[in-house]
């Protein structure tokens, strides 16, 4: 009967989930500028009565609801940023913000957040234990949010014992929910490389040290990193997608400019293969005369799923959407700041499908004409809620 009551309660507050979302997603701010989004959660938060806290690292907010006894500590997380993208879709809700557009879904999980705020308020007398809700700020930018809601303390006070988070997947249709135990995503690590030459006239090469010949035989051989290095075990990505050379058809310019991105699934492999591409890039660069500036910005780490808590969060989504609509999810080379927690304490990071080929809702995240087919905010909501009372009774 509960579960049916949550159902039933995740439908009536479809409407105030689709109009948070939808104001959310008309007006979309960055990482770190979440300034308009922070207070209209807020806002809404005051509005159902729900003690929080804001301006942590920033925008950052967390609610709390606490049950009847004390006990486990359970947190919520959604994010809250939105992308430098144009966004391309003809929608009524589109972005009125030129050049920024919340293309990863973050404006999913924050109204899908508050609607499983609105949802478990109805049974605070029943819970046993405490629920934190973190609104965290700047998922999509280094160092990343999570890193810095850690280091001002939203973890304690008191000390959380488990996190989840919820992540739209436009791979995944709709009314199925994505799980993994184990390791589910990447580590990401930014690399910046500069090789400087010396510039000349294109017809005569001999009297130049070519950065732009260098480069190219840099790139290549740094594969072997990947192909000859790593164990193939170990699924490892190195991509450069950025190349400034500023010559023309008859000038070789002074200096390259590179941009690429490193992942794994391996948080001591990561650190070896840092050093492998720093070796091998001064090698190269050096023994044709030239010079490297190399910058390795370490990123996010390895997202991995507690095997018992997602074990335990396997079995609710179960209850409540059906065995038939659980997707095994594979290894994915994306990243996510949600990893932090992890590294903290036992965490889940589960997806919600949104794809709906007959509507045409099939782009993927962080393109221009990203969306999600809303019918998945009628599952949500109570899905989160759900959720979060079996971990509490789990273990009250």
């Amino acid at each position: 009967m509960l579960i049916q009551e949550i159902q039933q309660l995740s439908l009536h507050y479809f409407s105030m989930v689709q109009r948070i979302r939808r104001h959310l997603h008309q007006n979309p701010e960055l990482s770190f500028e979440e300034h308009e989004t922070a207070k209209y959660i807020s806002q809404e938060l005051t509005t159902m009565g729900i003690a929080h806290e804001v301006g942590i690292t920033g925008n950052g907010i967390v609610a709390s609801i606490s049950g009847k006894t004390t006990g486990t500590v359970l947190a919520l997380r959604a994010d809250i940023d939105a992308l430098p993208i144009q966004e391309e879709n003809d929608v009524l809700y589109r972005s009125c913000v030129s050049g920024k557009m919340h293309a990863c879904g973050h404006d999913a999980h924050t109204a899908s957040l508050l609607g499983t705020i609105a949802i478990l308020n109805h049974f605070k007398s029943e819970l046993s234990g405490t629920i934190k809700f973190i609104f965290q700020p700047a998922e999509e930018r280094l160092p990343g949010g999570a890193s810095l809601m850690i280091q001002a303390g939203v973890l304690q006070n008191p000390t959380v014992n488990n996190i989840i988070g919820q992540h739209v997947m436009p791979l995944i249709p709709i009314g199925k929910i994505g799980v993994r135990k184990g390791k589910y995503m990447a580590s990401a690590d930014e690399i910046y490389l500069t090789i400087r030459g010396k510039g000349g006239h294109g017809a005569q090469p001999h009297t130049t040290i070519d950065p732009v010949t260098i480069a190219a035989q840099l790139i290549v051989t740094l594969q072997q990193v990947i192909s000859r290095i790593a164990d193939p075990r170990t699924p490892s990505v190195l991509t450069f997608g950025k190349i400034q050379a500023e010559g023309s058809t008859n000038i070789i310019p002074e200096q390259v400019y590179l941009e690429g991105t490193f992942r794994t699934f391996d948080e001591h492999w990561r650190t070896q293969a840092h050093q492998k591409i720093k070796d091998i890039t001064y090698a190269l660069v050096g023994s044709f005369g030239a010079a490297a500036d190399l910058q390795i910005k370490r990123g996010y780490p390895v997202l991995c799923n507690d095997e018992s808590l997602t074990q335990s969060v396997q079995q609710a989504i179960e209850q409540y959407v059906g065995a038939d609509n659980i997707v095994n999810l594979d290894l994915w080379t994306a990243s996510e700041d949600f990893a932090y927690y992890t590294q903290v304490i036992p965490g889940c990071f589960y997806r919600l499908g949104t794809r709906n080929e007959d509507k045409g809702i099939i782009h993927g995240l962080h393109t221009p004409h990203f969306d999600i087919d809303e019918d998945a905010l009628k599952i949500a909501p109570g899905l989160m809620a759900w959720i979060a009372i079996c971990q509490l009774q789990a273990n009250s």
